[in-house]
């Protein structure tokens, strides 16, 4: 069977039932399952673990001969075998089809994954691992997911926030300072546990305790845009700014937006799937539904001159001088994500930044 990482633990409870594998790109959830594993392994007596990485050259034929060995002392064992590409070749589909049907009750298999997409999970040696045992599934935290993540976090150690406004201004931002780095969510959550007592917060302890530590990615940047939130967008682009991304970089990841937004709107047009457009143009999860969204307000000549004002702010960054766009190159950035933001999700002129946004669509 498959589950979420947040119905391990309920299932460990209920005893033991393997093979285990878990799968995920998510560094801090996947630990928090094995960890979960193994102590549940631990506490029905398999007391010897045997780890394996996989790499080229690895023998599978040597795994799956120690995998049917008992311990000399009769000690139940836990093997975990570990593929980083989530990609185990032809001998290692046919070891783990194998193992999955021949792990006998002394011997408990562990196998971790990084994320894996739609065909591999319907692959027959997953399928048998997840058959015959349970497959984990460690799905990331995504940005509107964050806040209720530390609130459930900190109400393990009998932290909550203040009712109204207050406490809606303080998850923000907790989330503000640590969006796209859940690490350090987690450790500013332990961090509080640590150093507040247990009950409500004061948003001033928690904004001078709490460091800035969120991390953005230039391939989160048309997720920012489609959203409409301003404000993340413009924290997104000065994060990567400071962390010394070059501009060049976030104009090519915004440029590749508006390209694949014209090319869904001209297979829309021309009558295709709006699902089969997504999966050809590699979007899916949230930016799959913000996009959906946007799409009846963006017109052909709307993209159309996105893309031009694209170009010109592409010259800008290059060291340019374009007509009607900002010459220092995040700045021309900045001029072009939130030309998108606003062909997006347009913003009432009386906004703090609607007024600017109409300037830009005027241009």
């Amino acid at each position: 069977m498959q589950i979420r990482a947040e119905q391990l633990q309920a299932r460990l409870d209920a005893g033991l039932r393997g093979p285990y594998t878990v799968f995920g790109d998510e560094l801090l959830l996947v630990n928090e399952a094995v960890d979960a594993i193994r102590a549940s392994a631990q506490a029905q007596g398999y007391a010897t673990r045997e780890q394996h990485q996989v790499e080229r050259g690895f023998d599978w034929g040597t795994l799956l001969a120690q995998s049917r060995e008992l311990s000399l002392f009769g000690e139940r064992k836990l093997i975990e075998i570990r593929i980083p590409t989530g990609k185990p070749g032809r001998d290692g589909a046919q070891a783990l089809a194998a193992l999955a049907q021949e792990t006998s009750a002394e011997v408990l298999v562990l196998v971790l994954l990084p994320r894996l997409d739609a065909a591999t999970q319907k692959s027959d040696w997953f399928s048998r691992l997840a058959d015959a045992g349970v497959a984990v599934r460690v799905d990331s935290i995504e940005a509107d997911q964050l806040g209720a993540w530390m609130r459930t976090r900190l109400a393990r150690h009998g932290l909550r926030m203040p009712s109204g406004g207050a406490g809606h201004a303080c998850l923000d931002m907790l989330v503000a300072r640590t969006e796209g780095n859940l690490l350090a969510a987690h450790q500013e959550v332990e961090k509080l546990a640590l150093l507040v007592p247990p009950g409500e917060l004061d948003p001033a302890q928690v904004e001078d305790l709490v460091q800035g530590a969120a991390r953005y990615s230039v391939f989160r940047l048309g997720e920012g845009v489609l959203a409409g939130d301003l404000p993340r967008l413009l924290r997104m682009l000065e994060g990567l700014q400071g962390e010394g991304v070059a501009p060049v970089l976030a104009h090519w990841s915004l440029a590749e937006e508006v390209r694949a937004w014209l090319r869904l709107r001209q297979g829309l047009e021309a009558g295709e799937n709006f699902a089969a457009l997504a999966r050809a143009n590699r979007i899916w999860g949230p930016k799959e539904k913000l996009l959906q969204r946007a799409l009846p307000r963006l017109g052909l000549p709307l993209l159309e001159g996105l893309l031009l004002r694209a170009a010109a702010c592409d010259r800008a960054v290059k060291g340019l001088r374009p007509p009607g766009i900002p010459h220092e190159p995040w700045e021309a950035v900045r001029h072009l994500a939130l030309a998108m933001a606003q062909a997006a999700a347009p913003l009432p002129a009386a906004s703090p930044h609607g007024a600017r946004l109409v300037l830009l669509a005027a241009d």
